[in-house]
């Protein structure tokens, strides 16, 4: 899920700054999460094509629907479910539903925003929950999977798929200057998320088990794209390591964070955008848990 913090303004030209960037941080994070869609779609469909259904599910949860990546590889997969879209952000929501409009989907998306931290919303009773890189993001992780065993159906599966963090994209060697750079961006920022976010990379097997669910399978889907690689991933880069660099850049020398501006810089000569040698390497694990 997606939390925000809102602080304090003490005047309207402060608070309208502060609003704009709130708006600026969920579109960047909303073009990064739909990038992520195209990028990995193949590999999303390959984790819905192999979870272990024993009918075709009518009613499908998605948590944490961020833009939709979950909600429509499961539509696709499934084409006699809906999807009941559950998020935070009502920016996402509104990403989610346009893109079910124009795939002629829109009968079979129902959003509900909610914060699950706070209360738990009334989703009927789904034959399927899916919840992709959302369970770290819980105040109370464990509370929140005895709330999804009680959601579903008997019978009814949870899937639940945590990334390996964000991706890496550069060559070891990379950039030239400070080659190793975009490893040492990735470490900072596990310390940052090992302080904020104590429950990411967690294993959840034993946490599914505590719930009452039976745990069926656990795959890990590695991904090691390109290169030649196309320009959606030039651009997933590009995004990433802007929202990488809000949460290191204290953390890093000044000779990195120079090599990552350069980078980040689109009109620069170093820039991310101008690199041909690019993958997408990440890990994805999913567990797939009965209510039995």
């Amino acid at each position: 899920m997606t939390h925000t913090s809102p602080h304090a303004a003490h005047d309207h030209g402060a608070h309208s700054v502060h609003q704009h960037g709130q708006q600026q941080d969920a579109d960047d994070l909303a073009e990064i999460l739909d990038l992520d869609a195209e990028v990995l779609a193949d590999h999303i469909a390959s984790i819905t094509a192999w979870l272990p259904v024993e009918a075709a599910p009518r009613h499908i949860v998605d948590l944490g629907s961020g833009t939709g990546a979950g909600t429509f590889a499961l539509l696709k997969r499934f084409p006699d479910a809906e999807v009941t879209a559950v998020d935070t952000s009502t920016s996402h929501h509104h990403r989610l539903l346009e893109k079910a409009k124009s795939e002629g989907l829109a009968g079979r998306v129902h959003t509900v925003l909610a914060d699950l931290d706070t209360a738990w919303p009334d989703l009927g009773t789904p034959d399927l929950v899916w919840a992709s890189a959302s369970m770290h993001h819980m105040a109370d992780p464990d509370r929140t999977l005895r709330q999804v065993h009680d959601t579903l159906a008997p019978g009814g599966l949870f899937a639940v798929v945590e990334l390996a963090g964000f991706p890496r994209f550069l060559p070891e060697d990379a950039p030239e200057d400070r080659p190793g750079l975009e490893e040492r961006c990735h470490a900072a920022l596990d310390r940052h998320h090992a302080e904020h976010m104590p429950h990411r990379g967690a294993d959840s097997g034993p946490m599914l088990t505590a719930a009452g669910f039976t745990v069926e399978g656990e795959r890990t889907i590695t991904v090691n794209l390109g290169p030649p690689h196309t320009e959606a991933v030039g651009r997933y880069a590009l995004g990433g390591l802007r929202r990488m660099r809000g949460s290191v850049a204290e953390a890093l020398t000044v000779e990195d964070l120079t090599a990552l501006d350069q980078l980040l810089d689109t009109d620069g000569p170093r820039s991310i955008l101008r690199r041909d040698d690019l993958t997408v390497r990440t890990e994805r694990t999913v567990w797939a848990a009965r209510r039995t």
